[in-house]
């Protein structure tokens, strides 16, 4: 039988260990185990949490689109400590998002990224994004146009071009995410984005880009030349 948390030296112990050297010292399956709080037979919570991890890939991000069936899918996992591992992932991307430096001037697509790659990239579903500019490039507002299925969204071009005229914008950026991984445009999405910058021309507001955002990576459409 393997041994308990409770019988390792308390310096060891998960919750001991956060309290005398803060949570930065902690392992990401030692994190996960004071969510998980107990541990089954044979494994301890720290066992649970690395296993947890490694259907992951060993990555933070990944288990942050697993479902609560996947995590239900694995031993000692019941739904009460699968949905209390979901709402800390969650709780963890809102912090992301929060922390977004999105009153900056927009310079480059890369800019765009670091804003919306926060948002997007954890989803297991597609989301679409519109960042309104004024004339000095300064984000002056933004909204979710829509969200989806995992393979495509449903854009109404008239809601962003609305809110461009309520925020007086003078440009604007859209973004959405591929959760395949995929950052290469579909047709669907340069049929979209034709619509917007026509609509957006005809409102005297100009749109600088189109990214898809996918996982680490990003597509631009300014970048690309196809704006």
């Amino acid at each position: 039988m393997g041994i308990k948390i409770a019988d390792w030296a308390p310096s060891d112990r998960p919750r001991e260990k956060l309290l005398e050297r803060g949570s930065a010292s902690l392992s990401d399956a030692e994190l996960l185990a004071i969510l998980i709080g107990s541990g089954v037979p044979n494994r301890s919570a720290v066992d649970l949490g690395r296993e947890m991890l490694r259907m992951a890939g060993n990555n933070i991000n990944t288990l942050g689109r697993v479902g609560i069936a996947e995590l239900k899918s694995l031993p000692g996992i019941g739904e009460a400590k699968a949905v209390t591992i979901a709402a800390a992932l969650e709780l963890g991307r809102r912090r992301k998002m929060t922390e977004m430096p999105d009153n900056g001037q927009i310079r480059s697509s890369c800019d765009v990224f670091g804003i919306f790659q926060p948002m997007l990239a954890d989803l297991n579903y597609e989301e679409f994004w519109a960042l309104f500019l004024n004339r000095s490039n300064r984000p002056v507002g933004r909204m979710k146009v829509s969200q989806g299925g995992i393979s495509g969204t449903v854009t109404d071009v008239r809601l962003i071009m609305k809110r461009g005229v309520e925020l007086l914008a003078s440009s604007l950026v859209v973004c959405h995410n591929h959760p395949s991984g995929n950052n290469h445009p579909s047709d669907s999405d340069r049929s979209i984005t034709k619509k917007i910058k026509e609509a957006s021309t005809l409102l005297d507001m100009q749109l600088l880009d189109h990214i898809i955002v996918a996982s680490g990576s990003y597509y631009s459409f300014a970048d690309s030349g196809q704006l």
